[in-house]
């Protein structure tokens, strides 16, 4: 049956260097190939490009002349794809396992009320390290992945229910992510998967981990997670998720713990050095709240599922962020 499902891949790069090769090789030799894949290169400077359009003939390319930010260019990708039943993203520096397309699709099959499926994301080069599980949120807008750092036989994870799926290696239904408006654009980077999450399930979509859809991902090959750049991103939009996203009650009774969890920021990476960029993320993101609240009223008014259903979604406790343990839950 997964012959006549049809799923276009689409790949972001920017400056991924030889991993960008070895994504496309993965992808071409899946047990259920893919019906397009498409690469929007951001303007790379590195050589990441070089000779590699010779070495996969179909693989479909997109250059744009300046670095759009990883939200723009999958949401350009999703428009140029042919027609199709789903999108699936994939980081250039994921290399999927043969079967991790297939597995994916005969999950979508097997669980028709899903919309958004996330993978079983090793760490490459590491023999028993896990990458990640799926995305969890926290009640204080904080969001991480879930067994993130964890031993591969450790969490003993089945496929399940996830708050939402890391974009580094995830399938969507198209007709879904394109209703909802892809992702959003004013982000450029960093947490826009898990504010695409919250606004799928608010529409009323759930999200799977999908156990066997493995894939090995190096993990920030273009931009460090502690460096300013993903500091910056990651801080400010996770202020405009909250903001947009959170509904009715839920958005007045966790504004506490969302305000704490500002201030520990602050305070924690004033303490690493970085207090420059960190006070420039959050005063960015009170600057942006204006147009931020604007789009919350669009998205509100459109709440399909009840306040106590997404708050059963969250997770909760006002210690959990700052625990060595969260990444288990």
């Amino acid at each position: 049956m997964t012959e006549m499902v049809s799923v276009a891949v689409i790949i972001v790069n920017w400056n991924s260097g030889s991993d960008l090769e070895k994504c496309l090789s993965a992808l071409t030799n899946q047990t259920c190939p893919p019906k397009e894949i498409l690469v929007v290169d951001n303007a790379s400077s590195d050589e990441s490009l070089l000779g590699v359009g010779g070495k996969f003939p179909d693989v479909k390319w997109i250059r744009l002349n300046d670095n759009t930010g990883f939200s723009h260019a999958n949401n350009l990708g999703a428009e140029k794809v042919p027609v199709c039943d789903w999108i699936a993203f994939l980081n250039p520096d994921a290399f999927a396992k043969p079967n991790w397309l297939e597995n994916l699709i005969l999950a979508a099959e097997r669980n028709p009320d899903f919309s958004f499926f996330g993978s079983h994301m090793l760490r490459y080069g590491s023999e028993d390290e896990m990458d990640g599980t799926g995305d969890v949120y926290h009640v204080s807008g904080l969001a991480w992945r879930r067994d993130h750092g964890l031993s591969a036989s450790e969490p003993g994870r089945r496929t399940g229910e996830i708050f939402s799926a890391c974009a580094a290696a995830a399938m969507i239904r198209k007709e879904v992510f394109l209703t909802a408006g892809g992702f959003d654009e004013t982000f450029h980077s960093y947490f826009e998967d898990v504010d695409l999450g919250f606004r799928l399930r608010l529409l009323g979509h759930r999200c799977l981990y999908v156990a066997d859809a493995v894939v090995e991902h190096v993990g920030s090959g273009s931009t460090h997670r502690t460096s300013d750049y993903a500091v910056y991103h990651g801080h400010r939009n996770l202020v405009w998720t909250y903001v947009k996203n959170m509904p009715g009650n839920l958005f007045w009774a966790y504004l506490p713990q969302h305000l704490l969890a500002n201030l520990a920021a602050l305070l924690w990476f004033t303490i690493q050095g970085k207090g420059k960029v960190i006070f420039r993320a959050k005063w960015d993101a009170i600057k942006g709240l204006p147009r931020v609240f604007i789009q919350r009223k669009a998205i509100q008014g459109n709440l399909n599922v009840s306040t106590r259903e997404i708050g059963n979604a969250l997770l909760k406790g006002w210690a959990l962020p700052y625990s060595k343990r969260r990444r288990r839950i």
